[in-house]
C-alpha cells in the first residue's frame, strides 16, 4: 500500500511535465507537416500552464512566421532571445523577421566600449554568469590563502595578484548576471501589434502627431500614464502611444 501511494504521488508530480512534453512533440509534428495553426495552438497551451523555455518560444516564433503573423513571430523570437541570448539560430531568425517590417529604424550611436561589454554579456544567461561568479569567488579565497599562509615568496606574490584578478572577475561576472536577470524580470521593451499607430507628442488623442509606426517595430517603454505608454525608438525618438497597440516582450 505504501509503495502504491509513492507511485501515485510520483505520477501526480510529474504528469504535468509529461503532458507538456507530449503536446510539445505534437506541436512539432504539426509544424513539420505544415499545420502551423495547430502547432501555434499547442505551443500557446503549454505557455498558458506557466512553462516557458527558449526552445518553446523559438518554435512558436517559427510557427507564427510561417503562418504569416510577423509581429507575433518577432515577439516570441525576442522572448526566446531573453532566455537564450547566445543562440545563433534565434538571432538569425529574429534579424530576418525584422528585415520584413515596414519601419527601418537606425540605432543611435553607442560608445564602442559599452557595445563591446554588452555583446560579451549577452553571450550567456544570468545562470551561467552567476555560476562563473561563484567559481571566481572561490578561487579568490584560494589564492588569498596562498598569499596569507604560504612560506614561499613566489606563491605569496602569485596568490596576491591572482586574488586581485579573481576579485575583479567576480565583480564583473556577478554584474553581468544581475543585468541579464534584470532584463528577464523587468522587461521594458515591446512590439507594435497594430498595423499602424500614430505616435503623439502627449498622452492624449488630441496630442500632436509626431510620426507613424507599423506592426513588428520594437520600442522601449519608458513611462506610463493612464492608458498611454511613453516609448523610445532605437534612434532616440520619443512619443506616446496607446497601451493596446503594443505587447510587452
Amino acid at each position: 500500500m505504501k509503495r502504491l501511494f509513492i507511485t501515485v504521488l510520483i505520477i501526480s508530480i510529474f504528469a504535468p511535465a509529461w503532458a507538456d512534453d507530449d503536446r510539445f512533440d505534437k506541436a512539432n509534428s504539426h509544424y513539420s507537416e505544415g499545420q502551423y495553426e495547430q502547432a501555434i495552438q499547442l505551443y500557446e497551451e503549454i505557455l498558458s500552464t506557466g512553462v516557458e523555455s527558449g526552445e518553446l518560444y523559438f518554435n512558436l516564433g517559427n510557427a507564427y512566421y510561417k503562418f504569416g503573423e510577423l509581429p507575433s513571430a518577432i515577439l516570441n523570437y525576442e522572448r526566446a532571445r531573453l532566455l537564450k541570448p547566445q543562440d545563433s539560430d534565434i538571432k538569425y531568425n529574429l534579424e530576418l523577421a525584422y528585415t520584413q517590417t515596414t519601419d527601418k529604424i537606425e540605432t543611435k550611436g553607442t560608445f564602442f566600449l559599452t557595445q563591446w561589454v554588452s555583446s560579451i554579456r549577452n553571450k550567456a544567461t544570468s545562470d551561467f554568469w552567476t555560476i562563473l561568479g561563484i567559481a571566481c569567488f572561490v578561487l579568490t579565497l584560494l589564492f588569498a590563502g596562498f598569499f596569507m599562509y604560504s612560506n614561499s615568496v613566489v606563491l605569496k606574490k602569485a596568490g596576491f595578484y591572482l586574488a586581485i584578478i579573481m576579485v575583479i572577475s567576480t565583480s564583473i561576472t556577478l554584474s553581468f548576471a544581475y543585468k541579464q536577470k534584470d532584463k528577464l524580470v523587468n522587461r521594458t521593451h515591446a512590439i507594435v501589434f497594430s498595423p499602424s499607430v500614430t505616435v503623439k507628442s502627449s498622452p492624449d488623442v488630441s496630442g500632436t502627431e509626431i510620426f507613424i509606426l507599423h506592426e513588428g517595430t520594437k520600442v522601449k517603454v519608458i513611462g506610463t500614464l493612464g492608458n498611454w505608454k511613453e516609448i523610445e525608438l532605437a534612434n532616440g525618438y520619443i512619443g506616446w502611444i496607446e497601451m493596446e497597440t503594443i505587447t510587452m516582450i
